[in-house]
Order: structure tokens, then sequence, then C-alpha cells
């Protein structure tokens, strides 16, 4: 999984760096909970360096937005840090070149720093999508029955749903714990993610998303593009939490002190700066949400079914999205959580 699940290199057409405006909006909407987080910690500081790690940094300028806004965090505390060091982590396969010629490759389920090293971890839309146990090769047992589906749908078994719960916590509570040995006393991290409002596992925003996705490849399953058995053996390695699951976590751990979760909601498009139920142009935000999704996702579904099926399967898509609009307009929920360490 690490190999398959980066965002799409370069910056042409189908590019992060072109369709991460959902993920630049979120940025934007969690810098009064970064900027409290940076100026209690420079308040701590005596004559030390900060040092900040932002982990799934992707590639493109949301990368620099995120440094700029601890910089100038910093410069307006009263309390004058020495310096700043910055670590940006990815995985393997990200495109470094469009932040840095150098970055710390690696997947954040491994230690990555000395003990008691980093002051500040920042992560924005990737605790999400990480769950190794749902993607791998060989599916864990139960996970077969949850055929035409690539994530938790109406038909979805509840042996899958509960499947895709318990592998979120399990991957959280150790993605807690390692940070927890990297980070000084005090501490702290602001981490931003793809959640739910609503408790009942089938009921969040995502399911529908994906579920309009599974339908687009079922479309290319009816036209020979698709084969049947790699539809129903692929499974989308990304949960959405809902706040309690999120809490529950942190709890378990006992190593942090919750300082804010909230949730907020962003539109599908992330062209679509509006707060209306109105969507102005569905074939135009169809088009939008597909690219968004698309950087994203494209590496995954190239190592899974191919590159040959890409635009076929995006264009449905599109269509399918717009299709949906006409009926609803329907937001991302995004959970912000910010913790200092014990």
């Amino acid at each position: 999984m690490e190999r398959d699940f980066h965002m799409v290199q370069g910056d042409g057409e189908t590019s992060y760096t072109t369709n991460s405006r959902l993920q630049q909006k979120a940025l934007f909407e969690t810098k009064p909970v970064l900027e409290k987080a940076v100026k209690e910690l420079c308040s701590a500081l005596l004559h030390q360096n900060l040092v900040v790690c932002d982990l799934g940094c992707g590639s493109g300028d949301n990368a620099l937005i995120f440094l700029s806004e601890v910089i100038s965090a910093s410069a307006s505390s009263s309390h004058n840090v020495v310096g700043i060091q910055f670590f940006l982590n990815d995985l393997p396969g990200n495109d470094f070149n469009h932040v840095f010629r150098s970055g710390l490759s690696g997947s954040y389920y491994t230690r990555l720093f000395p003990p008691k090293s980093v002051h500040l971890f920042h992560s924005s839309y990737s605790l999400h999508g990480s769950l190794s146990a749902v993607y791998d090769a060989q599916l864990p047992d139960g996970l077969d029955g949850n055929k035409r589906n690539i994530y938790v749908a109406k038909s979805t078994p509840l042996s899958v749903a509960k499947l895709y719960q318990e592998q979120f916590h399990k991957d959280l509570v150790l993605f807690l714990e390692l940070r927890y040995d990297e980070l000084v006393v005090g501490g702290q991290m602001v981490l931003t993610f793809l959640g739910r409002k609503e408790e009942d596992v089938y009921g969040g925003n995502l399911n529908y998303l994906y579920e309009l996705l599974a339908q687009s490849l079922w479309c290319l399953v009816e036209k020979g593009l698709v084969e049947e058995d790699r539809l129903n053996s692929f499974n989308l390695p990304i949960y959405g939490p809902s706040v309690d699951e999120v809490q529950a976590a942190v709890k378990q751990t006992g190593l942090f002190n919750i300082n804010e979760i909230k949730i907020f909601e962003s539109n599908w498009d992330p062209y679509d700066d509006s707060e209306d139920g109105n969507v102005q142009d569905i074939i135009q935000s169809g088009v939008n949400v597909a690219k968004c999704l698309r950087a994203v996702m494209e590496t995954l579904f190239v190592s899974h079914f191919g590159g040959s099926m890409l635009d076929a399967l995006f264009n449905e898509y599109a269509r399918k999205v717009a299709e949906y609009l006409k009926r609803e307009k329907i937001k991302y929920s995004v959970i912000v959580l910010s913790v200092q360490r014990r």
C-alpha cells in the first residue's frame, strides 16, 4: 500500500497540485486551531528551535501554505523562538519535487523521529486514508462479502462495516502511541481528516460519494472494461470516523489531552464556496468532484485495475455526481482534532 497510495504527480490536468483546492480550503478553515497551538508552544520554549512536522504533506502549494502559517503564528507570538525546523513527511511515492528537493519519506505508522524530538505534528486530509488491512490483496476474513461495493454502502454486511471501524481504531491508536514517543512533553498535534456527523456507520456523506464511485465501476464491468472479480476484490483503504470514535481512541491511549475537537463542512465541489443549498452548474461540479478524487486515488486504481480504464471511470463518475447533485447538495464532514501530550 505504501507503494500504491500517493497523490498524482506533476502539475498536469489530473495532478494533485492542480486539483487540491479541497485540501487547501481545510488549511484555511483550521488556521485558528494551528495558530493557537503554535503560540502555546512558543510561549513554553526557552531559546530553542521549534521542531515541526507535516505528516502526509502531499505536493504543491498546500505544504508551503502550512509552513507559512506556522511562521506567521510564530512571528506574531510575544515569545520569540530561535528558529523553526520543518520536516515534510509522506509516502515514498510522493512528488517531493513539487515541494522541495528532499523530504522525509515513510509511513507515519512507523517510527519517524528520535524520542522527544518534535514540538508540533500537523496532518491534513491524511489520517482517514490508511487502512492497510482493508486494502491488502489478501482480503481479511469477511471482507469478501462486500461484493459490488468499495466502501461501506447500504448493502454492506455489518461484519464488514465493523472491520472498517476496528481497523481505523487500531491504526489511530498506533499512530497516537508512535507520536507520543516522538513529541516533547507538552508537545501538540493538529490533525484534520474526513469523518461523519452521524454515529451510524452507514450514514456518512462519504458513503454516498464512494457508492457513486462503486456504481461507476460497475458500469465499466457491464461494458466489459473491468472484470467483475477485480471490482469485488477492491476496497478503499479509507474510513470516515465519527467524533465519538476519534475520542474513544484518544482516551484509550491515555497519552493526550484533547484541546479541541470539532466538525466543519465543505462542499463536495471544491470550487463551490456558497453556503446555500443550490448548485449553480451541476455538470461542472460533477467534473470538479471527479478531478479532485482522481488526483488522490488514481494510483490505487491503476495498481488494481490498470490505467486504461481511468478516463472512462472518472467521466462516468462525473456524470453520476452531477445526477446526484440535481437532487441534493451534500458536503464533506471534516474533523479537526487538537491534542497535547501529557
